[in-house]
């Protein structure tokens, strides 16, 4: 009886060790998710990005507002059929923003706070968001 219950304890800190070394066990715990960031994900690489229900014009008159609220200076601005790319700076982050016409009322905004190769602010991305959505939100 001694042995059986050896090997279920075994077993079950090895199975323990699989799952949190594979990130199952973030699925355990609650996600702490402010309300104005409710709705925007993230890829593999750490950008946040979020579809908005507004025309791609829209949405960049309310970027350029929130980036100007946030004194982040926009260094470049390339547009192309259906997309809008800004680029930004801060003191020590890159900003990246893409703008993606999905439909003629629907823009995809996506966003990248880069410190250096490997650092990513997905913090700051996410507040750049949920400023874009609050300045369409004053424009209404």
């Amino acid at each position: 009886m001694a042995n059986l219950v050896k090997s279920f304890l075994k077993v079950s800190t090895l199975l323990c060790l699989i799952l949190a070394l594979s990130g199952c066990a973030l699925c355990l715990a609650p996600a702490a998710v402010s309300s104005g960031a409710a709705g925007v994900d993230y890829t593999f690489t750490n950008s946040a990005y979020k579809t908005i229900s507004a025309p791609v014009v829209d949405v960049e008159a309310g970027l350029h507002r929130a980036l100007k609220k946030m004194s982040i200076k926009e260094t470049k601005r390339k547009a192309k059929e259906g997309k809008v790319s800004v680029t930004g700076v801060t003191g020590n982050l890159d900003i990246y923003i893409d703008l993606e016409k999905v439909t003629a009322t629907v823009t995809k905004i996506e966003v990248k706070a880069k410190k250096g190769v490997f650092f990513k602010d997905k913090s700051t991305a996410t507040e750049i968001i949920v400023q874009t959505e609050e300045n369409l939100e004053v424009k209404k």
